[in-house]
């Protein structure tokens, strides 16, 4: 007796918001709170299947999205804007799919990505953040922009950011820094990142750096001697994660994704005599 033939599949993609407050990060973890973990569980009951996603960047705990996206495959016939409404009403306040799309199969929300883009929201105003605004602002001294930009514009560029990864085993730290930004607007400063991807702990050391630059307590040729490090320097402070928010991943056009799949598998190295970017 023949098996019976899995069922047809379709491959969905997610746009998804979430306050990171209350979550110990987008990975699911036995025991603890993630936003995988909400995400998955609350899909399997509507959908009566088991889901699991595969997500553009792994936010840490604390860590906000506005701009997270994520892809999963299911069997179940889906209408897609049904979904986004019910979902509404299934998940908790702090997480929601904003969107739901069919999408290509070659489409992959991690592998497919071409960068991704984070802001990092501080404040100078001498009370501190906006109750309002408290879980995703913080709160710093005043600063000398101008020397905070001088020390990032340093930092772009293809590198090795050894000196502000946390080092994860067999991974690469060799990232290409694409915008560091610095937007000042009244006691509003907001930090702007973009990268092709980031390493672990990435944009929160690089604002970390950047600030005690602004602060007074750093130069910029210190910021930009860090790139010349191969492991994590204890010398860098790791910016409060609740300031940190994904905004936005791009992809590329549908005729080009299995091609850029294949490339951000490789395995990059900063190229001879251009160790430090151009």
């Amino acid at each position: 007796m023949r098996p019976e033939p899995d069922p047809p599949t379709s491959r969905l993609r997610l746009d998804i918001s979430y306050d990171g407050t209350e979550f110990q990060g987008w990975a699911r973890q036995p025991g603890f709170r993630t936003v995988q973990g909400v995400l998955e569980e609350s899909l399997g009951k509507v959908l009566r299947e088991t889901v699991q996603l595969t997500v553009a960047g792994r936010t840490d705990a604390g860590v906000h999205a506005e701009g997270q996206v994520a892809h999963f495959d299911t069997a179940a016939e889906v209408d897609a804007d049904k979904l986004v409404h019910r979902m509404a009403k299934f998940l908790p306040k702090d997480v929601r799919i904003t969107g739901i799309r069919t999408a290509p199969g070659e489409f992959d929300a991690r592998f497919s990505a071409v960068r991704r883009h984070y802001v990092y929201r501080l404040t100078t105003a001498p009370y501190g953040a906006d109750p309002l605004s408290a879980s995703s602002v913080v709160g710093c001294r005043p600063v000398d922009l101008e020397a905070m930009r001088v020390a990032s514009h340093a930092l772009l560029g293809l590198h090795d950011f050894a000196a502000f990864c946390r080092r994860r085993e067999g991974a690469t730290t060799i990232r290409e820094l694409q915008r560091y930004d610095w937007v000042r607007e009244g006691d509003r400063l907001d930090a702007y990142v973009s990268a092709d991807a980031f390493c672990w702990s990435m944009v929160r050391s690089l604002v970390g750096a950047v600030l005690a630059v602004g602060e007074g307590r750093r130069t910029p040729e210190w910021v930009a001697g860090l790139l010349g490090e191969r492991t994590r320097s204890s010398s860098v402070t790791v910016a409060p994660a609740h300031g940190l928010s994904l905004v936005a991943v791009d992809y590329p056009a549908e005729s080009e994704l299995a091609a850029r799949n294949a490339q951000t598998r490789e395995v990059r190295s900063v190229p001879a005599g251009d160790c430090c970017g151009g």
